[in-house]
């Protein structure tokens, strides 16, 4: 089942940008892919190829790309004649042809895009659905299948709002169930009653929402914030079901060695900006407050030492997640290891660049005792990959934003179609408060 036609053209993404988009044609058929986009990005993160021609698009334009799969990647693959079912000598394929560590020369939003493609063709080459083939491609174990704890961002601040708030991401985790199904639903009526007394408490501005969904009320910190999660958690009935996860994204507002909370202030006072230990002591504060089970990019990603130092008395408390720190790169989650930075990888595929990278990513991470959480990126797309990725991997824990905005609600969607073709409650262990080591499951 070889691969017989690659086109790429640009499409939008959830914020207005250009995006990449693959087709893949076999004797099977045309299989799709859209490449996302983060806004909150990791230094040392495979590089998104962007034109860079202020004229059109800002700057945003990815013709680059898209000629790089049309002229340089598609006849070369369909030359090579591989299987569509051999991804990992496709993906080295690709590697090879792009010939750099970071993917500058294709750029990894052309790589990623006929990766993805290629998946979806391969899982339709062996008749099974993606997140079964995901299974096999990784040597997960299959069944039971685990479906994940939705991690919703209901509320945002940061790169990712206005406002002052500095925390770029408050997120509900509904743990306390035994279904996805009854997860979601929960975590809908959070969100819903949260939109409201936001409106009531900061007006009808209030119900505006980020890029992720989730409401951007104008706050100012992060216990403003907590508070109003847990009194929509307590209005909904939920208290004691649904807990809550913070993504600071801290190296948003890391400053000359220290933490500035008033970032968005081009006159924020030096004064007030904090120390990593300073901060930390914050979280403890945050952590010993409210229903908080998991802390992400809690320092920056060049504050090796804060996330070192600071990790034996986080990590006994919470989930410690690396995203900009790790960037889905084996040689970053291996030096978090060795340093006792992390206990958990969170896995967005175009960090890196190619699915057999992220497997191995993900791998390498279970096999230090770590959890792995799949990501969405801000700028994302219709595309559902990451709802097959998520169960085909057994992760236990998705990060998707809000219950709203289609590009949000299209991974949801697909896990809840997941949940009634593998057979619902009994069929499947939903990962609930074992989030961490659903993989073991």
């Amino acid at each position: 089942m070889s691969i017989s036609k690659i086109h790429a053209r640009y499409v939008y993404d959830s914020r207005g940008n250009p995006t990449v988009e693959v087709e893949l044609t076999t004797e099977n058929g045309l299989f799709r892919s859209i490449v996302p986009s983060g806004a909150s990005t990791g230094a040392s993160e495979a590089i998104e190829l962007r034109d860079g021609d202020k004229s059109k698009w800002l700057g945003k334009g990815v013709t680059k790309a898209v000629s790089n799969v049309n002229d340089i990647i598609a006849p070369a693959l369909i030359e090579a004649g591989f299987e569509v079912t051999e991804q990992r000598k496709i993906d080295q394929f690709l590697l090879k042809l792009d010939g750099t560590p970071n993917k500058r020369n294709l750029g990894a939003n052309a790589l990623l895009g006929v990766s993805l493609a290629t998946a979806k063709a391969g899982a339709a080459a062996g008749k099974i659905p993606l997140y079964q083939y995901i299974a096999q491609l990784s040597e997960s174990k299959r069944e039971p299948y685990v479906l994940p704890v939705p991690f919703q961002n209901v509320l945002n601040g940061g790169t990712h709002a206005g406002g002052s708030l500095a925390f770029q991401e408050f997120m509900i985790a509904p743990t306390g169930f035994d279904s996805f199904s009854e997860a979601l639903r929960v975590g809908t009526e959070v969100y819903h009653t949260l939109k409201s007394l936001a409106k009531e408490k900061y007006g009808q501005s209030a119900g505006n929402v980020g890029d992720e969904g989730g409401v951007a009320p104008d706050l100012e910190t992060a216990e403003e914030a907590l508070d109003l999660i847990v009194a929509a958690i307590e209005k909904a009935g939920y208290k004691g079901l649904v807990n809550i996860a913070l993504d600071p994204a801290a190296s948003e507002f890391y400053k000359e060695g220290k933490y500035d909370l008033d970032f968005k202030n081009p006159n924020s006072d030096k004064s007030k900006w904090l120390t990593g230990e300073q901060l930390a002591a914050k979280y403890q504060l945050l952590i010993e407050k409210y229903p908080i089970i998991s802390l992400e990019d809690p320092f920056a990603e060049d504050d090796w030492h804060s996330w070192a130092v600071s990790y034996p008395s986080l990590a006994s408390r919470v989930q410690i997640v690396a995203d900009d720190l790790t960037v889905t790169n084996p040689i970053f989650i291996k030096k978090a290891i060795e340093q006792k930075a992390a206990n958990a990888l969170l896995l967005k595929v175009n960090q890196i660049g190619t699915l057999t990278e992220s497997l191995d990513s993900a791998k390498l991470a279970y096999a230090n005792g770590w959890a792995v959480k799949v990501s969405h990126r801000s700028g994302e797309t219709e595309d559902t990959f990451i709802a097959d990725l998520v169960v085909g991997l057994r992760t236990g824990q998705i990060k998707t934003g809000a219950p709203a905005r289609s590009e949000r609600l299209a991974k949801l969607n697909q896990i809840l179609r997941i949940e009634e073709e593998v057979g619902g409650p009994g069929k499947y262990l939903y990962a609930g408060l074992k989030f961490h080591s659903a993989h073991l499951l």
